[in-house]
């Protein structure tokens, strides 16, 4: 299992910007899809931005051209770059690790950020 922190939520105007992080422990993670995913209150999380080892991404319809997922494997480091920030983005974000031949669901999850998006 891989160990995740997530940091960097907190509340933002309409229109603002935050950027998360989530710090990984373990020499495995180069080879791990990392994924960023979001839930609100009576609904199912749901995919945000993810990014292979390769560095290929994805992103949800609702956040292409206002989020960028990245990753240093260095510092064992993913980060999710939010901008444009609207109401509806508010949720509880999670990371997460997996390793490409099993689904995102077996992985290891961190404890959540909360983005709050309001005036």
């Amino acid at each position: 299992q891989v160990q995740l922190v997530e940091s960097g939520g907190g509340l933002v105007q309409p229109g603002g910007s935050l950027r998360l992080s989530c710090a990984a422990s373990g020499n495995i993670f180069r080879s791990y899809t990392m994924g960023w995913y979001r839930q609100t209150p009576g609904k199912q999380r749901e995919l945000a931005a993810a990014i292979t080892g390769g560095g290929s991404t994805e992103y949800a319809d609702s956040v292409k051209g206002r989020f960028t997922i990245s990753r240093d494997n260095v510092k064992n480091t993913v980060y999710l770059q939010m901008n444009s920030l609207k109401p509806e983005d508010t949720a509880v974000y999670y990371c997460n690790a997996h390793h490409p031949k099993i689904d995102f669901s077996g992985g290891s999850w961190g404890q959540g950020t909360q983005v709050t998006v309001s005036s």
